[in-house]
């Protein structure tokens, strides 16, 4: 393509740059037929024009010839031809065997003669071979140079397209952390960056998908704790001693059902979180609000219930004033249902507990206290998907997220009523944060930024 384009423009230049030289020629030719006219019109004298002619050049064989005068000279056109410029009347150009002749009448008194100026092929080609040698230069210079300008823009595109497509099959293959460096020209930078886009909305996606269904799998755990505590309350299932009707065997048997159901289903939760659990948090969107008093009394009226068919005493403290939080009520619901569900699945039924609600400092805290045996590694329990019960270690990493999209922590530490106390420290969106104090409620995240292990030395532990 390079070179059709040069030759395109090329071969033209040439030609027009050789018939500039042969109008030049040509015009040299005029000006001597010129010289030659004004010495006719002084005088018609043969040898006084001889003279004249001398003076022309000093080549004889190319000094102008005088048709209808003797005035010596070679004459190379044609008697025909002589005749075309007399009809003409106009001079006319032409070729002959070693040149070209330029043919113009004048007047010679009452004839017509004709001053024929001889041109040579060797002016009329004076420097083509150095034109043209010069143009085909040009030419193949344009050509390499554009080959390899070519070159590089096509391997910089070749680069840039196979890095795409390698980092698309990696893609396909199920490696969501390959991107590539945009380059080449600006549709494949464009395409890449697209690329590096769509492959973190994939991660995104992907760890969305799976800490929804994480938290949700985990959310079960509330309802199911009821059903296990209720099934565990029902008489023994046991059928292998004594002696029973048909009635209570049928009873004992369907109580047995009920409670191996329980554990089925319990197994089958811990295996669906476990499978989704390494997944990294997923990005929030924007927090909603709700009124954190409100949630508490809202969820301990399903709490009070199942804590009175297990004789645990409990206070409610604070959540008669309304206090807004920048978290969607129903994070905020599954937050606090994962705390409380942590009292009742891991301490012995009877033991008391707290919740309550304040506001100081620029924050909102939450605070859960209970009467067990506390937590032996609190920084071990806030880690997610880790924990030392059996269990799948999410229930304090969702009150973590929770508090972490409002802006907070959560932190552990001794309650009063001698076991744990799980604070969650929220944003106050109506008031601006202040600086953290080492004493009171907000020092308990200050506590928590030293990293200071706490530890109860007590046989046996609880942590979700």
């Amino acid at each position: 393509m390079a070179t059709i384009i040069a030759l395109v423009f090329l071969i033209p230049l040439g030609l027009a740059w050789q018939d500039a030289v042969r109008g030049e020629v040509l015009a040299d030719a005029a000006q001597r037929s010129a010289t030659v006219q004004g010495a006719l019109a002084v005088s018609r004298d043969p040898k006084v024009v001889q003279k004249v002619l001398g003076t022309i050049g000093d080549d004889p064989t190319r000094r102008p010839v005088v048709h209808g005068l003797d005035t010596g000279g070679i004459v190379r056109a044609s008697d025909e031809d002589v005749e075309r410029a007399k009809e003409r009347g106009a001079p006319i150009v032409v070729p002959v065997s070693d040149g070209v002749v330029r043919l113009e009448p004048v007047p010679l008194g009452p004839e017509i003669g004709v001053v024929e100026v001889f041109v040579p092929n060797s002016e009329l080609d004076r420097g083509s071979g150095g034109r043209w040698l010069a143009l085909v230069a040009i030419a193949l210079g344009l050509v390499v140079a554009s080959v390899v300008v070519v070159d590089r823009i096509a391997a910089r595109a070749v680069t840039s397209a196979r890095e795409l497509v390698q980092a698309a099959v990696a893609v396909g293959d199920g490696d969501l952390d390959v991107r590539v460096q945009p380059s080449g020209p600006r549709e494949l930078a464009e395409a890449g960056w697209a690329f590096n886009r769509m492959a973190d909305r994939l991660v995104v996606s992907r760890t969305d998908e799976r800490e929804l269904v994480a938290d949700l799998s985990h959310r079960l755990r509330t309802p199911l704790t009821v059903l296990r505590l209720d099934a565990d309350a029902l008489d023994s299932d046991d059928t292998s001693v004594g002696f029973f009707t048909e009635a209570e065997l049928d009873r004992r048997r369907t109580i047995r059902r009920i409670r191996q159901a329980i554990v089925t289903l319990e197994g089958e939760i811990d295996v669906l979180i476990n499978t989704t659990r390494k997944s990294v948090a997923a990005q929030e969107a924007g927090p909603g609000m709700c009124d954190a008093s409100e949630v508490v009394r809202d969820r301990m009226v399903f709490w009070a219930a199942l804590a009175s068919d297990q004789n645990r005493t409990y206070q409610v403290l604070g959540a008669q004033l309304r206090i807004p939080v920048a978290v969607p009520r129903a994070e905020l619901a599954a937050a606090l249902d994962a705390v409380l569900g942590n009292v009742f699945r891991y301490t012995p039924q009877g033991t008391a507990f707290e919740v309550a609600v304040s506001r100081r400092d620029g924050y909102v805290a939450i605070r859960v206290d209970d009467a067990g045996p506390g937590i032996a590694n609190p920084d071990r329990a806030l880690r997610r998907g880790a924990s030392d019960q059996g269990s799948t270690g999410l229930g304090l990493d969702i009150a973590h997220r929770v508090a972490r999209q409002a802006n907070g922590s959560v932190s552990i530490a001794r309650a009063r009523l001698g076991g744990a106390s799980v604070v969650m420290l929220l944003a106050d969106p109506d008031a601006t944060p202040k600086q953290v104090s080492r004493f009171g409620l907000v020092g308990r995240l200050a506590r928590e930024r030293d990293s200071a292990t706490r530890r109860w030395p007590r046989p046996r532990g609880r942590q979700e």
